[in-house]
This record gives structure tokens, C-alpha cells and sequence, in this order.
């Protein structure tokens, strides 16, 4: 196929930017307009134009988009304008942006300035900086051909950069990127104005009427002691962190606490009203979340935005202000998510699938062999715990067992198992919380063995040697390039080195960036453990992704979950299809077990 590199220059002024409203706001807004286009056949010339949206629509349509590969840098961007202003939907689509994300993390940037500047492939111009504020109408014969340099340009430098990213970058992930900008450009999922309106007016009542209590005393929401006893009524164990004046264990309530700042989204709204309120925000997740929701609505099909290659695990994250990733699994807002008619939505979660990954690379075998025969993994672990038959294990018990098994396979201590099982108000004392912890890693000896060999990795890794680490042939530790996936990517720790902290332990640490700051973040077996069984069940959920696609729409993901819209009559054919699809073992792990759950309905909140 042939490669169409495209690039639109828009609009934009102080107010109407996308540094202000989302991108489908923007794209979708009446007050749009494209100042002009530049697109590239293969390595041919830059072709630039610029005229009203009739004549653009007509210089688009003289390019084969139906069986070629349309190239962007942002694809999100280029291709909802494509799809959503002309009408163009093309057979496949490439992302740089995506695809650098894979490749270097955090380590040289998203922007295509910096990503050629790493490269060496030319220089980014700024001409859009005069652009502010400058409708087509606007631009002077001498400002209009300086602006169509700077985009062909553009278009020049993707086109080249793509050239750099594409030969080593794996297939499989290539078709991912495209599924995912799809999602967004492509949005067949309706939204139902009634129950958004209705679950606005019912989250505002509630915030209102738990308000009323708490305005009563502000002195509640600002001491300490007290905020965190409302956490607790809620159901919720209060995030601490270690003071750094005081050295002693306090509480995690500041803007800059990134634990506190995640209760906002919390799936109780009562937490989101209680930290709003604490953090000085007017409204609560829920509210803005609902309210853009309508917003949408308005203005036509929910697009879906993540963020391909959000973590560098290769997770997903949510993206343009409406993070899908971080829905609570009981919001009333799955119900106003619909298929279009004559579709039912399907969605279908991989069953433990990180917990089975675990066992799988210690080569945990028992544990293994009791996913691939159905049993209940919960209640033979409470059995290890509480010293009794299966059969006699209480639900409570198996909660235990349950929390054990799901938390304590990447190195959790005792003190945090206790936090995690009070926030499920589950109150055990420290020592109990030491002999289960304990229990599970006599239990099941092969993966604290793993954590072991992770850290002898992370070591290789700094010293840009070479190490082994779980089961042979499914990863690689390749010195300072980092950990070798299935898939060809890496797990990567940029500028892993020795650290002393502020109680002067020395630990291993790497660079994180957060805006424009960059952060040491603590590394170790356990959490490297973590990482690689994250990253081994997102590769193993998004071959399972591409093989769904292949007969049905895909129209969002969620974690470990897939969701898709079928034909109604044929839904109970398209679950049965779906179940299939997501119980396939990958190539690189043929005896790795896996199950999954699913539910069908027209809404995403009966599925």
C-alpha cells in the first residue's frame, strides 16, 4: 500500500485552542477551519493546498485513501479531521507519535521537534506561532506561503521519521495503533442524553446533601484526624507517606499526593465529593465527567481517546479529559454508553489474567495447573492460611485468600497488605498480616525466587550486561536497552543508577518525567515483576484485541477488558466467538492459561 503522509493546519486562538477545549470539542466546534493541508505520496513531492472546506474536501478525495496507509504525527488529530470535517476514513493508520511512545518512553519526547532534532532529520519550524488568531481570510498571499513551507515541512520530517521508527517496530503493534486512533476517529458508540441529565442531577443532589453536614464545619475537612475518620466511613484506608520534617508516617492529603489526587476518582461519589471538597475543587470527577458527557452528546458519537503506549508497560491510558480507563465499574454512566441500533455491545474481561501471568513466569507449576483446571485459586490459598479443607473455607476466608493471592505476588509487605484489606474493610492485626504474607511466599517459593532474579536483572541492566529472568525464551534482559518483550518492544528504566534516599538506604532508581520535571522513581524485583507481568498481559489482551477485530468492531478496552458491538442476532454467536478469542493462547506462552468473563446488552452498563 501506498504510505499518504498528511498533516492540517488549523484555526486556532487563545480560547480555541486544544491547550484549552478537547480535541474532539475542537475538531467538531462550528468555529473550525482548516487554513490549509499538506500531503505526501511515498517519498514524492509535498503537495500543499488551501481553499474553503468544498474545495479542500475536493483536493482530498483525488488521493486512494481506501488502500493506502494515511501517516500523521498525533494521528488522533490529522484523522478526525479526515474522517469527521471530509468524510475519509482510510484502510490503515500510522501514527509516529504512537509508535516513538513505544520506542523511547519518556527518554526523548512526543513532539516531532524533538523527536527529529533526536534523529538528526531536519528542524521543526515555529510559523504557527504567527498564526494565532488568523482565519484563512486572513493570511496575506507572502504569510499563506510561508505557512504551507512550515506544514510540507512537517509532512517531510513525519514522513522521514517514520522511516527511522518503521523497520524494527512490530507488525502486530502497528495494527494496535491503528485500532486504537480508530476508536477515537472512527466513534460508532451512542450516548443517552436522559440518563446523563438524570445521573448529573442525582450526583449534584447527592454532593449537595453531604455537603450540607461538612460546610457546616470546615474544621472536619481540614483537620487531619478527622477527614481521615470520613475516609474510613466510606469505606476508605487514608494514604499516608513518610514526613520529610518530621521523619514519622503522616497523612497524604496535599495537592502534590498523587494516592490522595486518585480518591477524585474514586468509584464511591461520596470520596470524590469528600476530597473535592478537601482539595478545593468545586466539582467532583463524577459531575465533569457527566457533564462532558452531555456535551458530547450534543455534538454527536462518543469517540474513544486513549493514549497508545500510555505506560511504559504498553498499557493504555485515557486521554482528552474523559479517561475511560478510570470509569468505576459501577457508574450509572455505562448506561448511557450504547451500541448503535441493530448492535449489542459485548464486553469481556480477562479472568485474573496478571495473577496467571505471575504463576506462569516463575513457573509456579502447581499454581499453573490450578488456573487450567478451573479451581478456585482464592479458597486453596485461604486454605494455606487458615489450615483447613476447601471445602470448609468461609467467604470471608476466601476474601483473604482472594486479596492474597491478587496483591502479594509482586513483593507486598505485611504493612501495605494491611492498608489494602482496610480498604475493603477488612481489619486484621500486623502480626496476622506477617504470617499471611508470610504463608504465601512458603506457598508458592518459585515467586519471591522471580522477585530475586528481577533484581539481579535490574542490576545486569545498569551495568549493561546481560542476565537471565523468568521462564527461557520469553524475555530478555539485553544490558542498558532494557527487557525484551514477546513482541519486540522493551521495558525500559532510563538512567537506572544507585540512589541513597532521604533515610540514607541506598536502592536502585530511574528517570521519570513528569511535565517538564524529571523524577527518580524507586525500582526493585518486586515491582519490575509487576511491570513485566502488566506488560506480558497487555501484549497477550492485544493479540486477542487484533484477532476479535478481525470479525467484530472493537470499539473500546478497559485494562484487561475488550469490548466490541455485534450485530444483534448475533449476539449470543458473537459472545460465544468473543469467549473463544480471549481464552487463546499466544504463541510465545502455549501453555499459559487463560479464562474470561462476558456480558452482552445494548448499553455498556448491562454487558
Amino acid at each position: 500500500m501506498n504510505i499518504i503522509t498528511i498533516d492540517f493546519e488549523t484555526f486556532y486562538d487563545r480560547d480555541f485552542s486544544l491547550s484549552k477545549i478537547t480535541t474532539e470539542e475542537y475538531v467538531r466546534s462550528e468555529l473550525f477551519e482548516t487554513i490549509g493541508v499538506a500531503v505526501k505520496i511515498n517519498d514524492g513531492e509535498t503537495e500543499w493546498f488551501s481553499g474553503t472546506e468544498k474545495e479542500t474536501w475536493t483536493f482530498l478525495q483525488k488521493f486512494d485513501w481506501n488502500n493506502s496507509i494515511a501517516l500523521a504525527h498525533n494521528a488522533v488529530f490529522d484523522m478526525a479531521i479526515l474522517n469527521w470535517r471530509y468524510g475519509i476514513s482510510p484502510k490503515k493508520i500510522a501514527d509516529t507519535l504512537s509508535m516513538a511512545r513505544a520506542i523511547h518512553g519518556t527518554e526523548v519526547g512526543g513532539s516531532l521537534g524533538a523527536l527529529v532534532q533526536h534523529y538528526q532529520l531536519g528542524e521543526k519550524g515555529t510559523e504557527v506561532i504567527n498564526a494565532l488568531g488568523k482565519r484563512r481570510i486572513d493570511f496575506s498571499d507572502e504569510d499563506l506561503s510561508r505557512y504551507a513551507s512550515y506544514c510540507i515541512n512537517d509532512v517531510d520530517l513525519t514522513y522521514r521519521l517514520f522511516g527511522c521508527l518503521a523497520p524494527a517496530f512490530p507488525v502486530s503493534e502497528l495494527n494496535l495503533i491503528d485500532l486504537t486512533v480508530r476508536m477515537f476517529t472512527g466513534p460508532v458508540l451512542e450516548l443517552d442524553p436522559a440518563v446523563l441529565r438524570r445521573h448529573l442531577q442525582e450526583v449534584q443532589d447527592s454532593k449537595a446533601k453531604l455537603m450540607e453536614g461538612i460546610e457546616e464545619s470546615k474544621d472536619m475537612l481540614m483537620s487531619n484526624p478527622q477527614f481521615a475518620e470520613l475516609l474510613r466511613n466510606q469505606g476508605v484506608e487514608p494514604p499516608t507517606k513518610i514526613s520529610p520534617t518530621t521523619g514519622r508516617e503522616t497523612y497524604a492529603f496535599s495537592k502534590t499526593d498523587e494516592e490522595f489526587k486518585a480518591l477524585l476518582e474514586h468509584e464511591n461519589e461520596m470520596v470524590q465529593a469528600l476530597v473535592a471538597a478537601r482539595l478545593g475543587v468545586k466539582s467532583t470527577i463524577e459531575e465533569t465527567r457527566t457533564q462532558r458527557f452531555i456535551e458530547i452528546a450534543g455534538r454527536g458519537t462518543l469517540p474513544i481517546p486513549l493514549r497508545y503506549y500510555a505506560a511504559h508497560t504498553g498499557r493504555w491510558g485515557g486521554d482528552d479529559k474523559v479517561n475511560m480507563q478510570n470509569l468505576p465499574r459501577t457508574s450509572p454512566l455505562k448506561r448511557a454508553i450504547l451500541a448503535p441500533a441493530g448492535y449489542m455491545m459485548i464486553d469481556s474481561d480477562s479472568s485474573q489474567i496478571e495473577a496467571r501471568t505471575l504463576a506462569w513466569l516463575a513457573e509456579q507449576n502447581d499454581l499453573v495447573e490450578a488456573f487450567d483446571r478451573g479451581e478456585d485459586v482464592y479458597k486453596i490459598m485461604a486454605s494455606s492460611i487458615y489450615g483447613k479443607p476447601v471445602s470448609d473455607i468461609t467467604k470471608d476466608e476466601r476474601f483473604v485468600g482472594k486479596t492474597t493471592i491478587l496483591g502479594a505476588g509482586y513483593g507486598m509487605g505485611a504493612k501495605t497488605f494491611r492498608v489494602q484489606l482496610k480498604t475493603f474493610n477488612v481489619d486484621l492485626p500486623q502480626e496476622e498480616c506477617e504470617r499471611i504474607i508470610t504463608v504465601y511466599r512458603q506457598t508458592y517459593p518459585m515467586i519471591p525466587m522471580l522477585w530475586r532474579e528481577a533484581g539481579n536483572a535490574l542490576l545486569a541492566i545498569a551495568n549493561g550486561q546481560t542476565a537471565p529472568l523468568g521462564r527461557a525464551g520469553v524475555l530478555d534482559v539485553e544490558g542498558t536497552k532494557g527487557i525484551r518483550l514477546p513482541n519486540g518492544l522493551y521495558i525500559k528504566y532510563p538512567n537506572l543508577r544507585r540512589w541513597t534516599n532521604d533515610a540514607g538506604k541506598e536502592e536502585l532508581v530511574y528517570d521519570t518525567k513528569k511535565g517538564k520535571a524529571v523524577i527518580p522513581n524507586r525500582i526493585y524485583g518486586g515491582k519490575v515483576i509487576e511491570n513485566v507481568c502488566q506488560a506480558l498481559a497487555r501484549i497477550a489482551i492485544g493479540e486477542q484485541m487484533l484477532l476479535i477485530a478481525k470479525k467484530y468492531r472493537v470499539v473500546m478496552t478497559v485494562h484487561d477488558a475488550i469490548a466490541c458491538i455485534v450485530p444483534t442476532n448475533e449476539a449470543e454467536t458473537g459472545q460465544e466467538f468473543v469467549e473463544l478469542a480471549m481464552r487463546i493462547r499466544p504463541k510465545w506462552a502455549p501453555d499459559l492459561p487463560l479464562n474470561c468473563e462476558s456480558g452482552v446488552g445494548r448499553s455498556y452498563g448491562d454487558c
